[in-house]
């Protein structure tokens, strides 16, 4: 397996990969599967932004993805990001994620940015949170009930990550 930056040939994998996140998961709190149309928009948006966007690439198919973003608009958030990560079905528990989560990690630091912020759908998701700790993120707070999807309530988990310096120097 091979990590990369994501490019436009890459659109229809990941859309595929996320788009059955959306339908039968509550990583995400979408309940309609973007188009490949948008998730060009969305790569290009990152990558416009010079944020990394990468593909776990395993022989030429694309096996998952993850990408940093803005945490907020708000001037006042420009050093914090937040991280998406998301695996092929069939594909979890092979190492991907945490490959995926600790070069975006790396990358971040080396744009310089100081905080890196997951929200995670569903405190029951165990796996995503444990990676996300297994890397030095630390539970931050649970927004309880906060979204609604097949026909439950789910919370969402916020885990932070300093990076570099983090807090310690200013900007």
């Amino acid at each position: 397996m091979v990590l990369r930056l994501a490019n436009p040939q890459d659109v229809s994998a990941i859309q595929s990969i996320y788009a059955h996140h959306v339908l039968h998961g509550l990583a995400t709190f979408e309940e309609v599967p973007p188009t490949a149309e948008e998730i060009r928009l969305r790569l290009l948006d990152v990558s416009d932004r010079d944020l990394p966007y990468l593909v776990a690439d395993d022989g030429g198919r694309v096996v998952g993805f993850g990408y940093c973003a803005p945490y907020r608009a708000r001037s006042a958030y420009r050093f914090a990001l937040e991280d998406s990560v998301y695996i092929r079905d069939g594909h979890h528990r092979k190492g991907i994620g945490r490959a995926i989560l600790a070069e975006l990690v790396r990358r971040c630091e080396a744009l310089n940015y100081r905080q890196l912020v997951a929200v995670i759908g569903d405190s029951a998701n165990i796996p995503s949170i444990g990676l996300h700790a297994s890397l030095g993120f630390v539970r931050a707070g649970t927004l309880r009930s906060v979204g609604y999807k097949f026909g439950r309530w789910v919370d969402t988990v916020i885990m932070q990550r300093p990076l570099g310096t983090g807090d310690a120097t200013p900007p």
